[in-house]
């Protein structure tokens, strides 16, 4: 164990006030990127409060909506095990 703290598997889905500060990532490698891959190349957009992989894509949940397009914006169409990450946006609520 590294002494760092694991972020959460929850990423807010039912949480109007945070559907803003979280981001999808699409096309992902999921049989050879995992979680602490994510984190590691999405945490330096900000404090990630909640991550969580799928078969194929992946949620990243920051503190602020700020953070959230920052990551979009540097790592759309990124190439990561070989892939594009494909339709990396932030969730925006239209109520």
């Amino acid at each position: 164990m590294t002494g760092k703290t694991q972020t959460s598997n929850v990423t807010n889905k039912n949480d109007p006030k945070s559907i803003n500060s979280r981001v999808f990532i699409g096309n992902l490698n999921t049989a050879i990127v995992k979680k602490v891959d994510i984190e590691a190349i999405f945490s330096k957009y900000g404090k990630i409060v909640g991550c969580s992989v799928h078969k194929g894509y992946a949620f990243v949940q920051y503190m602020s909506e700020r953070h959230a397009r920052a990551a979009v914006a540097g790592e759309n169409a990124r190439i990561i095990a070989g892939q594009p990450l494909g339709h990396t946006h932030y969730l925006r609520n239209f109520d």
